[in-house]
């Protein structure tokens, strides 16, 4: 095919928003490749590789942020549905839920608090603005929810959305390595320890390598961490006089 004739093929494809949904599509794939490739290591995990894949086609294209959301905003969309849906596996085990319901409660709220104070504290010993904190400080629950909280306070979205994937990395690769140091092996306990902490990431790791009851703690434990921090995240940015 001629340079003419790819050049005419890219304006029409450029014209049309599903370009966009096209290269996130492709770029997650490639992303996915290149991290069994490496083995699955979690520095270099497929979302991760898939977002420096997707910069690099902006930039080389000159492509801002909204055209390209434009097109790629299905996906976004699909980050609520698929995140009830880690609902099904947990009905599985609903019994085991029950009889754990204490620990649960314990664990969210001990999570949650250790999360937001340590990560606001550090920062603000840093020399962190306002913004930043109230960026940071829910960055421990997945990217729907946390972006909406982020706005809510007064935060910048965009930035907790990164903070959260950095959040989730750090999980993936600190988490089982704890786990080996402590010598945990309950499914269970793993599993929610590592969707308290590493949400998203934590729950496809689970998933991935550890297996099903992993998977559906760690799915309870983001979803519950989501809706607990909207409640309890105000009070305690209070305490810091934010």
């Amino acid at each position: 095919m001629s340079g003419a004739g790819l050049e005419q093929i890219w304006v029409y494809l450029s014209a049309s928003p599903l370009l966009h949904l096209l290269a996130t599509l492709l770029a997650f794939l490639v992303a996915t490749r290149i991290n069994r490739w490496a083995g699955g290591t979690p520095l270099l995990h497929p979302v991760i590789v898939a977002i420096a894949l997707l910069i690099g086609f902006l930039l080389l294209t000159d492509t801002d942020y909204a055209t390209y959301f434009e097109g790629a905003q299905f996906l976004h969309f699909l980050l609520g549905p698929a995140t009830v849906a880690l609902a099904i596996p947990l009905y599985d085990h609903r019994e085991r839920v029950r009889r754990m319901l204490g620990p649960i409660v314990v664990g969210t709220m001990t999570g949650i608090a250790t999360a937001v104070i340590s990560a606001v504290s550090i920062a603000m010993v840093l020399g962190a603005d306002t913004e930043t904190l109230l960026s940071l400080a829910p960055k421990s629950v997945t990217s729907p929810i946390a972006m909406g909280i982020a706005d809510k306070l007064g935060g910048i979205p965009s930035l907790t959305a990164g903070l959260v994937l950095l959040t989730g990395v750090t999980g993936c690769i600190v988490g089982p390595w704890i786990f080996r140091l402590t010598r945990i092996s309950d499914p269970t306990i793993q599993g929610y320890s590592m969707g308290l902490a590493a949400h998203g990431f934590g729950t496809a790791y689970c998933f991935a390598s550890i297996g099903a009851v992993a998977g559906a703690f760690s799915g309870l434990a983001m979803g519950l961490s989501g809706l607990v921090t909207a409640f309890v995240l105000p009070p305690i940015i209070h305490l810091f006089g934010l």
